[in-house]
């Protein structure tokens, strides 16, 4: 039976806490990396603003050299979307995925097409050298001129795990994508038996306490109510306002509802907006019409007590840098100033290059 109600309130401390967001922490860039199983990467510099918002002393050459040296790498993962994980997680999780990734493409446009053929294909011309999405459409259309070439690419992402090497996804560095096998890149096969079990653990570490259809709408997976009948007797129970069960580890933390939370800026695409079916522990529903756009974007959020109070972006000129933060709602004196603050800080640190920094707040009225 579900133990105690935990309110928005007490799941939102819990998820902060889980998140490395209600204190910076005091770990290495590649243990973040893996507790947070890892940090959603669809564009490539968020990830330096999320371990800068969670960890204490974090330098931007730090992850860039974790990326160089193949320690950590950007791949296809949960909900089929870019995800920056630790090259030790990468072989285990991709398999897990997978499943999901295969059946996203179906259908009449690749009716015909042996994509058993089109995935070898593909696999033996990124393991030739890293690839440009430019070089595979020609190599399909050359292969495959009857067939919908951009179905096709589709048909390579889900069905080839790949790596987006450097210099993409170093800051600051540009270029072109091009892409290589995840065997590749890292010299080794993925898991055959990896464990969805470690898998939805790993989850809750990061993220809960939370229901079965949180850790579906996180990784894509099916079947997890099943997974966690079979973890359940190392779990705890509670449950939400509306009556859902909530599971969770034993020993991870749940902070009290009252407990401080300090502001902190967020970026785009981040997992912590991402990761639950019921998102009312980190933001209300009104919020997130204005940060989820039609188009796929998730914007860059600021968090005041706790909860998305506002979204930020930084508007780069030659030599100046603002940050502007749009408050969706008042917000005390001693927030602000702490806003302000913070974005001053964050400038320091992933613009040093620039002449003026310069933080600005408008709404919030």
């Amino acid at each position: 039976m579900a133990g105690e109600t935990l309110g928005p309130r007490a799941l939102n401390r819990a998820l902060l806490a889980r998140q490395m967001l209600l204190r910076r922490h005091r770990c290495t860039a590649l243990e973040a990396i893996e507790h947070l199983v890892g940090l959603q990467a669809q564009a490539p510099n968020p990830p330096y603003i999320g371990l800068w918002s969670r960890l204490e002393g974090f330098e931007f050459g730090e992850l860039a050299a974790l990326v160089q040296e193949r320690r950590a790498l950007r791949t296809v993962l949960m909900r089929g979307t870019l995800h920056l994980v630790s090259a030790r997680d990468a072989p285990a999780i991709r398999p897990l995925t997978q499943a999901v990734l295969g059946r996203v493409v179906r259908g009449r446009a690749v009716e015909g097409v042996d994509l058993e053929a089109v995935g070898e294909a593909a696999r033996r011309f990124y393991e030739e050298e890293p690839r440009t999405d430019k070089e595979l459409r020609a190599m399909l259309a050359e292969h495959w001129p009857d067939a919908d070439v951009e179905m096709l690419v589709r048909v390579v992402r889900h069905r080839v795990p790949l790596v987006q090497v450097p210099p993409r996804g170093i800051w600051g560095a540009s270029g072109v994508a091009r892409h290589t096998t995840l065997e590749t890149w890292l010299g080794r096969p993925v898991e055959d038996e990896p464990s969805v079990e470690t898998l939805v653990l790993r989850y809750l570490g990061a993220f809960g306490p939370a229901s079965a259809q949180d850790v579906r709408h996180w990784s894509g997976l099916t079947g997890l109510g099943e997974v966690l009948e079979r973890l359940a007797p190392g779990l705890v129970t509670f449950t939400d306002d509306n009556g859902r069960t909530l599971y969770d580890l034993p020993d991870a933390p749940r902070p009290s509802a009252q407990v401080p939370a300090p502001v902190r800026y967020v970026p785009d695409f981040d997992n912590l907006l991402l990761s639950h079916a019921d998102r009312a522990r980190i933001i209300t529903e009104e919020d997130r019409a204005r940060v989820f756009t039609v188009n796929g974007i998730i914007r860059a959020t600021v968090l005041v007590d706790g909860f998305v109070h506002g979204m930020w972006k930084v508007e780069r000129s030659r030599r100046d840098a603002t940050l502007r933060v749009e408050l969706f709602r008042p917000v005390a004196d001693a927030d602000l100033k702490a806003l302000v603050e913070e974005g001053e800080r964050l400038l320091a640190a992933a613009h040093p290059d620039a002449r003026t920094r310069e933080v600005v707040t408008v709404g919030g009225d």
